[in-house]
């Protein structure tokens, strides 16, 4: 009896301990241009602390009181200081990973709480000191030392650890978004006078606010954020045009489609901290300046582009508004464009077409372009060699003010030697040299 006591204590100590040690179940890896990121999924919160060791570089990370059933690995590396992985049991209690680098890092870790399908997540960033990854920046081109280029801010949605929506055949939303980017920033690149710039270039998360920066950093003209979102009726289609709304959602659809967009920090990984000086002064009163009103017109144009294409189904066919925060900029027109319901079976099948990606990035393109012709910033290409006619005009008096033929002028905008012009008509100035 005696004996059956003790093993019944033994057992209870035993199972108690196992019970509350944490299970590391999987491990993922982002290399973004400034850090790449390792991210560990854990059963419960975790004491942890990390240390580095030297020739060879490494960084050991001890998990307390934690175990895994299988090592966790990674099997492609990319373009990080990762060379290699490895575990191991430490005081019979805890838990050691070992990341193997090719370089000095610099190196922080977080705890994110669970959130939605996502549980406990440890998360290290590496930084590499003194060394930075190539980023594709946007280059504007000055033409006759005084003409630049408009520049487009292109917002892939989510990335990295934030899959974004996910449709009914696994196709996610941070992957079908950034293949519509990458077309809509191509075609903006060989449209003269325009350049394209990505805000994420590749498969990693980028802060909300940081999208806004990274847009503020290279003066961009306007902002366009492109997404396809879920909803739970799967019979939901269509694309939406959204602009920012400082009084609440034009509808319960957008209330709900903002605030999953919105929540994207807390899934992509983002430490909540004080640094938002930059959205602090957003909202001081939007109504009092331009942006909001060159928003509403932006998004004006491309809806209108959206109805005459023909390709593309609308969920709505007038602008919505709602509080999305990667909307908030101070003093850039700032579009979101929500492609498709990827919860919708016929849509997801669209949106994984290569056919289907263009046809979504050209007709963005059509719009933005008509919306510059008539709002081209000063100083720019564009608006050198574009006039809008006013009453009374006419061509001849056009190609003098311009210091350009007349049979030029008739060829660039394709009009016969009699043609007459309309107040407000939008005419191409060809460009000499």
């Amino acid at each position: 009896m005696r004996s059956f006591l003790l093993l019944f204590i033994l057992f209870s100590f035993y199972t108690q301990a196992y019970a509350g040690s944490a299970a590391i179940k999987d491990v993922r890896m982002w290399a973004a241009p400034d850090k790449t990121r390792v991210v560990f999924d854990v059963s419960k919160n975790v004491e942890h602390r990390l240390f580095t060791l030297h020739n060879p570089e490494r960084l050991v990370i001890d998990i307390i009181n934690a175990s895994a059933s299988t090592s966790p690995g990674i099997s492609d590396f990319g373009d990080s200081p990762l060379t290699g992985i490895r575990t191991a049991t430490r005081n019979k209690n805890d838990y050691r990973i070992v990341l193997d680098l090719n370089s000095k890092v610099e190196s922080k870790s977080f705890i994110l709480k669970p959130y939605k399908n996502h549980g406990y997540r440890l998360v290290v960033d590496l930084i590499q000191p003194g060394v930075k990854k190539k980023i594709k920046t946007v280059k504007s081109t000055v033409i006759d030392k005084k003409l630049r280029d408009v520049v487009i801010a292109i917002d892939a949605g989510h990335g990295g650890e934030d899959p974004g929506a996910i449709g009914l055949k696994k196709t996610k939303e941070k992957d079908v978004v950034f293949k519509i980017a990458s077309e809509l920033a191509t075609l903006i690149n060989n449209k003269k006078g325009m350049k394209a710039l990505m805000i994420r270039d590749g498969d990693y998360y980028v802060a909300l606010r940081d999208r806004i920066r990274k847009a503020h950093e290279a003066k961009a003209d306007m902002f366009i954020s492109i997404h396809a979102d879920a909803f739970e009726a799967s019979n939901v289609h269509g694309a939406s045009i959204y602009v920012l709304s400082k009084e609440g959602a034009s509808s319960e659809m957008a209330r709900l489609i903002a605030s999953n967009e919105n929540s994207s920090d807390l899934i992509g990984g983002v430490l909540e901290d004080s640094d938002n000086s930059l959205l602090r002064t957003v909202l001081l009163d939007l109504s009092q300046t331009a942006t909001l009103k060159s928003s509403i017109e932006a998004g004006n144009v491309l809806l209108k582009h959206f109805k005459k294409s023909g390709k593309i189904k609308l969920h709505k066919h007038k602008l919505e508004h709602a509080g999305f925060a990667v909307l908030k900029s101070p003093n850039i027109p700032s579009i979101l464009v929500e492609t498709a319901f990827i919860s919708n079976p016929s849509e997801e099948r669209k949106l994984r077409t290569k056919k289907y990606q263009k046809a979504l990035a050209k007709t963005m393109l059509s719009g933005i372009h008509s919306y510059f012709s008539r709002n081209a910033p000063p100083g720019s290409w564009l608006a050198s060699n574009r006039h809008v006619t006013t009453k009374g005009e006419t061509l001849t008096l056009i190609a003098d003010q311009y210091n350009v033929t007349l049979s030029s002028l008739l060829k660039s905008n394709k009009l016969p030697l009699n043609a007459t012009l309309k107040a407000g008509q939008i005419l191409k100035i060809p460009y000499q040299i």
